[in-house]
């Protein structure tokens, strides 16, 4: 922060976010402080500008450290709102209220082991609707911040955290991100390794399917290797392979016992005309399918 006064009001802000309070907005925080001041505190937060950058670099760096992540876990959060007036509130859905309402939504990018976690980078996500919104005047929004898919948001944050000397760890996600084909590919091409939740109606061949390139006219461009339809998919290759390919796996032991389920793992070549497009020879790479159910039998311990 530049200026004096621009350090003092942001000192003040900062401990009524963390000291003791149910309520964190600006009134309730000045009238708990001694030094509180409702009409500083609000052209601090509204009206003074600040680099936002090295904050995250510097926590990106610290917490990286401390926790030593074993995975970068792709995710978003909703923030319930009464109001219309903040950047970026919509109606859409919100993980908080496990349903769609009024609220904001952010991208983050988490660090993650066994037993910790922590946010390292994170993006507002800005409905589409909000490009030509008039509310943008009056929250003061940057002509230059638009709506973005949350799959973008996430690359960018990625993209961020190398430029801040972060080396990626595998990335998780549920089948929000996991079901965009950009994100895979945008991960294939970072190097980055990934487990993502996808759906069981997502189009696959099996690993065995080879792509066959259709005899030449002599004229005209040859045509791309292609592969035979009609395409299956996850869930119908998870059936077919029969339940005797799968295995009972127990990974840890819980409080009522051990915890156990039947996994099964197969190659598969996800398929769909992005994935076809994205390599000029047309073969559809392969990759594991892990597929958990309930195990064959189930193991209860007997305490006395």
């Amino acid at each position: 922060m530049a200026r004096k006064d621009q350090r003092r009001w942001g000192g003040v802000y900062r401990r009524g976010l963390m000291l003791d309070g149910k309520r964190k907005s600006i009134e309730p925080m000045a009238t708990r402080l001694d030094d509180g001041d409702e009409q500083c505190l609000q052209q601090f937060v509204n009206q003074s500008p600040w680099r936002w950058e090295p904050v995250r670099e510097r926590l990106a760096v610290r917490m990286s450290a401390e926790i030593e992540p074993a995975a970068w876990v792709i995710d978003d959060t909703g923030f319930p709102k009464f109001g219309r007036n903040s950047v970026g509130v919509a109606r859409q859905y919100c993980g908080a209220l496990g349903k769609i309402g009024n609220c904001q939504v952010g991208v983050s990018i988490s660090a993650v082991t066994a037993y910790a976690s922590c946010p390292l980078d994170w993006r507002l996500f800005v409905p589409a609707e909000w490009d030509k919104d008039p509310r943008r005047v009056a929250c003061r929004v940057p002509d230059d911040v638009r709506h973005q898919p949350k799959w973008k948001l996430a690359l960018d944050m990625i993209d961020e955290l190398i430029g801040w000397g972060r080396d990626p760890p595998i990335a998780l996600g549920d089948a929000a991100y996991g079901d965009v084909t950009e994100l895979r590919l945008g991960l294939d091409a970072r190097g980055i390794g990934y487990v993502l939740d996808v759906k069981g109606t997502t189009s696959a061949l099996p690993e065995a399917a080879v792509a066959e390139r259709p005899a030449w006219a002599g004229t005209g461009r040859p045509p791309a290797a292609r592969y035979r339809r009609p395409f299956s998919s996850l869930e119908a290759l998870a059936l077919a392979a029969g339940r005797d390919a799968a295995a009972d796996v127990t990974w840890r032991e819980g409080t009522r016992g051990p915890l156990l389920s039947r996994f099964l793992a197969l190659g598969v070549r996800p398929a769909n005309f992005k994935l076809r497009r994205a390599d000029p020879d047309g073969e559809l790479l392969v990759r594991w399918l892990l597929v958990g159910g309930r195990p064959t039998r189930t193991r209860r311990r007997t305490t006395g």
